[in-house]
């Protein structure tokens, strides 16, 4: 459709990984590989979680509500990345693409506001135990799980919003395999530095928020930790916090080191290298975190499995 001289784009190539046809079955294979190992990790931490009487706990409701998020989460990009690289067909129509943005934003945001009513969890039962039960009552944790997903739900609705007010014209080649919104700005024919910054102001204001909350319970942790007069003892209450620090470093690391830059800064080669840790590595890693690091879970699997041993016996 012309306008003024100007074609409106309707919809948008998404370049993937690669181009190359040999190395995209690879990326096919693997990538759907990684795609049902982390739906069935996650499905599996969930379960022994509603079935195990031992991890009807908080800490557990968390872990099982950051589970399905990271099922949603990984989702939002995996399903149309393998369409792509199994049938070549590349093309994202525009609604399509902000509705993928949309899913993406939600779902991140989410994940790290509940990251961060984790790290209060842990400070709740280290810090304050005869009064943890209170602070994290099953209608405090019902609520805390329903503000994270409306903080997930104003960042996609926003930033999604804004970005897909301005113009696009062509090219409509997104240097991507997902519609993220750095290379999705790259191509619009408008003056970007508003929505950047309302991008920017957004994305940084949940992420600072949020890991001020994690760095402020953690040090309130171990400033508890510190007063228990046996080294075992301390120890023994630190490794409670083990998984969720592993998961906290790599979820933010990556998602600083992208959405905490200047236009200036993105390179659309690097970014969309990174961003392969924080929307497909990530969500794929935090079963396994969460099982090797935690004896409960692995407690509560080797009993689920040794049931089913039994009953077959």
């Amino acid at each position: 459709m012309e306008r003024k001289n100007q074609t409106i784009v309707t919809d948008f190539i998404l370049l993937g990984l690669s181009d190359d046809p040999n190395i995209q079955t690879v990326l096919f294979a693997t990538g759907l590989l990684i795609y049902m190992f982390t739906l069935a990790g996650n499905l599996a931490i969930i379960a022994l979680i509603q079935t195990a009487q031992h991890l009807q706990t908080p800490m557990y409701f968390l872990l099982s509500n950051l589970a399905f998020t990271e099922m949603c989460y990984i989702s939002s990009t995996m399903p149309k990345m393998l369409w792509d690289l199994m049938l070549g067909n590349k093309t994202i129509s525009l609604a399509g693409c902000s509705s993928q943005m949309f899913c993406f934003l939600t779902t991140a945001a989410t994940e790290g506001a509940l990251l961060s009513v984790m790290a209060y969890d842990r400070y709740a039962a280290i810090c304050h135990p005869l009064h943890y039960t209170l602070l994290m009552s099953q209608p405090v944790l019902r609520w805390l799980v329903a503000m994270s997903w409306a903080i997930g739900g104003v960042n996609g609705t926003v930033d999604t919003a804004f970005v897909f007010s301005l113009k696009f014209c062509g090219p409509n080649k997104i240097v991507h395999f997902f519609c993220d919104i750095p290379p999705v700005l790259h191509l619009s024919c408008s003056d970007t530095s508003f929505v950047e910054l309302i991008t920017f102001m957004i994305s940084g204001t949940i992420i600072i928020v949020t890991v001020s909350l994690i760095f402020l319970s953690y040090v309130l942790i171990v400033l508890s930790v510190l007063k228990i007069s046996t080294a075992q003892g301390r120890i023994k209450t630190f490794s409670t916090c083990a998984s969720h620090l592993t998961v906290v470093s790599i979820f933010y690391g990556t998602a600083i080191f992208t959405y905490l830059r200047p236009s200036s800064g993105h390179s659309m080669e690097d970014d969309r290298v990174i961003s392969v840790l924080y929307t497909i590595i990530t969500p794929l890693l935090n079963p396994l975190i969460y099982s090797l690091k935690n004896k409960e879970i692995q407690a509560a699997l080797l009993n689920l499995l040794g049931k089913k041993q039994h009953c077959r016996l």
